[in-house]
């Protein structure tokens, strides 16, 4: 049997409800601050990602990435503003979000194989001790193999996969939820420019099929591959076109960055008329 895994911006036009230009917005934060006990992490977001754009978001380490990432899939509650994911609270929608984590935080010496990784990703937020998986999700699971190809390490442990593999799978299980919103973050953090190369050229494929927001260091995907940035460090100091001022450079990280686009140097900063 065929299955097409559906990657669509007209989920609500399926469930017989008109898009709006509200629902243009696939992410909105409004005024938001979060933090971890009494410790800020970001203040005061205003934010908004529109259906169908590829946003990188950049900043120093500590500087509160993870934590937006974290806010934007439900996982950390704000303590002021509202959070809302293509026009609902995170926890309704986050059936719909795809998560592709820092690769170096996960444990690759469990004995769990690379079907059984990507065959999570169809849990959907559902308890594993009381799911069982039907046809169409081992389906589905096939399809986002072949996909990643692969499909030939489907049955091998996760600890005897490559680095550029293991980021493969990670991928293949955030696309197993059918995602409209993929967030990842690092997702080329440790692997080669050859292989980063790859990474990079299946998203710019994949945001053709849904809105992409990734946390990155790798000033490659800012200089080829991303079409609007978010510079944080605490507060937003920037969020649009991906052509930034040395002056916006030297705010947010406090030292100038020369951009490098596989790996070769060049100049890629601009002038931009203002911050937003």
């Amino acid at each position: 049997m065929t299955v097409v895994v559906e990657h669509s911006f007209n989920y609500f036009e399926k469930q017989g409800e008109p898009l709006t230009r509200e629902m243009d917005k696939i992410v909105e934060l409004r005024n938001v601050s979060a933090g971890y006990g009494t410790i800020p992490a970001v203040q005061d977001i205003n934010l908004s990602i529109e259906k169908g754009s590829f946003t990188g978001i950049i900043g120093p380490n500590g500087g509160g990435k993870s934590t937006l990432l974290k806010i934007i899939l439900g996982l950390v509650e704000p303590w002021t503003g509202q959070v809302r994911i293509l026009g609902q609270r995170p926890e309704r929608n986050r059936h719909l979000v795809g998560y592709v984590p820092q690769a170096a935080t996960t444990n690759r010496r469990f004995p769990i194989s690379v079907r059984q990784v990507v065959l999570l990703g169809r849990l959907a937020g559902r308890a594993p001790a009381f799911h069982r998986y039907q046809s169409l999700d081992h389906d589905i699971v096939d399809q986002c193999l072949a996909r990643l190809e692969i499909m030939d390490l489907a049955e091998r442990q996760i600890g005897q996969l490559s680095g550029g593999q293991w980021q493969r799978v990670l991928i293949a299980r955030a696309l197993a939820v059918k995602p409209v919103l993929l967030l990842l973050d690092e997702a080329t953090s440790g692997l080669d420019a050859g292989v980063s190369t790859q990474v990079y050229e299946l998203l710019r494929e994949l945001n053709q099929e849904m809105t992409i927001i990734m946390v990155t260091h790798d000033t490659m995907a800012l200089s080829s591959y991303v079409n609007n940035i978010a510079c944080i460090n605490h507060i937003l100091h920037y969020h649009g076109e991906s052509a930034l001022s040395p002056e916006l450079i030297m705010q947010v990280y406090g030292c100038p960055v020369e951009l490098i686009a596989h790996g070769v140097p060049h100049r890629v900063l601009e002038q931009h008329g203002g911050l937003s």
